[in-house]
């Protein structure tokens, strides 16, 4: 199964932005490299996930969300996994659901260390804070693992793409940083003056 507002082979980047209906000239596409359980792509989503989403919803650019699911070999556990999966979930259900699934899912992150995003109760808890979520078809596909395999894909595209760490944000297939030298989120004119710059 592949999720809707997805695309490439196997629908392996989710999309929050203008579609393939968009006028022309499409906007230009900041790349988001993240998992699920990094604490430092929590710290991005929390600070300048705001500025992202008005950025797209203007049509000043489109996010494209690749995910990986390395930090479960590392710490072990399934719960990037999980996550992803879900988030496919929250992706079929429509663009606005995925984008507040992932914040909420950022805002919620257990502990590094701890493997809460593997429990489907805890999946689907989350999903009550946003709006339409929690359909059936929601709630069917996690508790039945229905974006699980769609998830090993993503992570497969994420280990193949090149980027070897997460956070990693290319606007135009440029870098740009998202955290400071301490690991700490960018505020967002930070943010903002290197998207302008690399715009221009």
């Amino acid at each position: 199964m592949i999720p809707a507002n997805t695309i490439g082979v196997g629908g392996t980047t989710v999309v929050y932005g203008a579609g393939p209906e968009a006028p022309e000239p499409e906007p230009p596409v900041l790349d988001l490299y993240l998992d699920l359980r990094c604490p430092y792509c929590a710290r991005t989503e929390n600070t300048l996930g705001g500025t992202l989403q008005q950025l797209a919803d203007d049509g000043e650019l489109v996010l494209h969300h690749h995910f990986g699911t390395f930090l479960d070999d590392r710490l072990g556990g399934q719960g990037s996994h999980h996550a992803l999966a879900a988030a496919g979930a929250a992706a079929d259900v429509g663009q606005a659901q995925f984008l507040g699934y992932l914040r909420t899912l950022f805002r919620n992150q257990p502990h590094e260390g701890h493997d809460g995003f593997a429990e489907d109760r805890m999946l689907l808890g989350l999903a009550n804070d946003v709006p339409g979520l929690r359909r059936h078809t929601f709630d069917d596909a996690v508790l039945e693992g229905a974006y699980r395999m769609w998830a090993r894909r993503v992570s497969r595209a994420f280990d193949e793409s090149g980027v070897a760490a997460t956070p990693t944000v290319l606007f135009r297939g440029e870098p740009v940083a998202v955290l400071d030298d301490r690991g700490q989120a960018l505020p967002p004119e930070r943010f903002l003056a290197q998207i302008h710059h690399t715009a221009g």
